[in-house]
């Protein structure tokens, strides 16, 4: 499970999904993957069986990436969660915007807070059995 759910694994496996890919083409799909990050990662991918590559016998050298038998039943659910990020991906973004405001907004301020059983605030000192006064 650790190795599809990795950010590069999921970008690298999509980028193949539609058939092999150079290295250089791979860098330039993946939008802001190093070269070294996704050599890390083909390597990781075919370690598990999920990547193959096949170098071809010509000059200069070509070297291609494809999925194996093993990744390809990875194809629908991969186009599932794209298709998933691209529907909601403003909603998730906002989401995150809301709760990132809503937690510098605290910080910025004393807060009280009102506790189950009792009406009145609770000063955040008092929450842990300490008066103040």
């Amino acid at each position: 499970m650790e190795i599809i759910a990795s950010k590069w694994s999921m970008v690298t496996l999509f980028a193949l999904t539609d058939g092999p890919l150079r290295h250089g083409e791979l860098v330039e799909l993946s939008g802001g993957i190093s070269r070294k990050v996704l050599t890390q990662t083909l390597r990781r991918l075919q370690a598990n069986g999920l990547v193959e590559r096949h170098a071809y016998a010509e000059a200069p050298p070509r070297v291609e990436y494809g999925l194996t038998d093993l990744g390809r039943t990875l194809e629908e659910p991969i186009r599932m969660l794209t298709a998933w990020a691209r529907e909601n991906g403003e909603a998730v973004v906002a989401f995150r915007e809301a709760a990132e405001a809503a937690r510098t907004s605290e910080a910025d301020r004393a807060t009280t807070v009102k506790t189950p059983h009792v009406d009145q605030p609770v000063r955040p000192a008092q929450q842990h059995g300490r008066a103040t006064r």
